[in-house]
């Protein structure tokens, strides 16, 4: 990713009177439309209708939830990077928006050139789960287990490249395991498959899993990000249990075309944080089992940088493709 929001930033700040600082007092004078490259009812989804109100109110306008879903993300993101740069349309990265450059030959955008970062929004943490009837009680185990049945042991996914899967899949790299993959369409299936035993093990988010660890019904083992979970701060992360450096989740950000005039990056950046600041916001975020970030345009940035290497060395070394 190329450092477009960054530079909006610091020009913004040096050409912050005149014109620009007109655009930004102007700014925004009608609705705005924020495209969700996914269908109703996900994780992303959810997150951006629970920010949307909240964003409404600070900024004066209506924040508009248009799900444009297909094409892992690229449907959506399309329409992103081909919007007019005028700060009316905003789109939502997630995971996959660094997935897909080291997954397809072929983007109808350039992720590096054609948009300019304003914010991270949230980030998911994961808790890698195992069904009862699986012999291990921690990330120690389950690793134990693996290398001594290659092969044996099954997890199940949302589907191929999606956060459940890139995040077992680094677990298994960093592990040296072999452990096979089962993809379903959905989290819902992928979590119906582990409970009913048909696979070994499945990370997915807290608050879903979270009702089944106190059934019994689900062992959980690690979280999948570098701190514990308030929700279950029993459960150490796979990073001190077993795998030092081990950090996966699902995140969302906003993003704008790259041409977008500075003045308006730097005005939405400061209503997201604003917005993001809200007690009441992040309390409904954690239902869902996502946490307010509110970052600089160059964190989101560094972090986008990160994931992309990371995903790339994942996807390369579990040979995952998109027919």
């Amino acid at each position: 990713m190329n450092h477009a929001a960054c530079r909006f930033v610091l020009l913004a700040i040096v050409f912050g009177t005149g014109a620009g600082l007109a655009v930004a007092q102007n700014y925004p004078a009608r609705s705005i439309r924020v495209i969700v490259p996914f269908a109703p009812g996900g994780a992303t989804d959810a997150v951006l209708r629970m920010l949307a109100p909240r964003l409404s109110e600070n900024l004066g306008q209506q924040v508009v939830v248009d799900n444009r879903p297909g094409g892992a993300s690229t449907i959506g993101m399309d329409m992103v990077a081909k919007s007019a740069p005028d700060g009316y349309t905003l789109g939502v990265a997630n995971l996959s928006f660094s997935i897909n450059p080291n997954l397809m030959s072929k983007l109808p955008y350039n992720t590096e050139k054609d948009f300019a970062l304003v914010s991270l929004i949230t980030i998911v943490p994961l808790v890698m789960s195992v069904h009862p009837s699986v012999p291990a009680r921690s990330i120690k185990e389950l690793i134990a287990l693996a290398k001594a049945r290659p092969g044996s042991l099954n997890y199940s996914s949302s589907g191929n490249a999606s956060a459940t899967q890139m995040a077992t899949e680094l677990f298994r790299y960093m592990a040296d395991i072999n452990i096979v993959h089962v993809p379903y369409n959905g989290g819902g299936p992928a979590l119906i498959s582990v409970l009913s035993g048909q696979v070994s093990i499945y990370a997915g988010s807290i608050p879903t899993l979270l009702p089944h660890f106190k059934s019994g019904k689900l062992i959980a083992l690690g979280i999948t990000t570098a701190k514990r979970d308030a929700a279950i701060p029993d459960v150490p992360t796979i990073a001190e249990a077993a795998l030092p450096g081990y950090d996966s989740r699902e995140w969302q950000g906003i993003v704008v075309p790259a041409a977008t005039p500075p003045a308006i990056v730097v005005k939405l950046h400061q209503e997201l944080v604003k917005t993001l600041a809200a007690p009441e916001l992040k309390e409904r975020f954690a239902s869902v089992g996502a946490y307010a970030v509110g970052s600089t345009p160059e964190e989101f940035a560094a972090h986008l940088k990160q994931e992309t290497a990371t995903m790339g060395k994942v996807i390369k070394e579990a040979g995952i493709r998109i027919e």
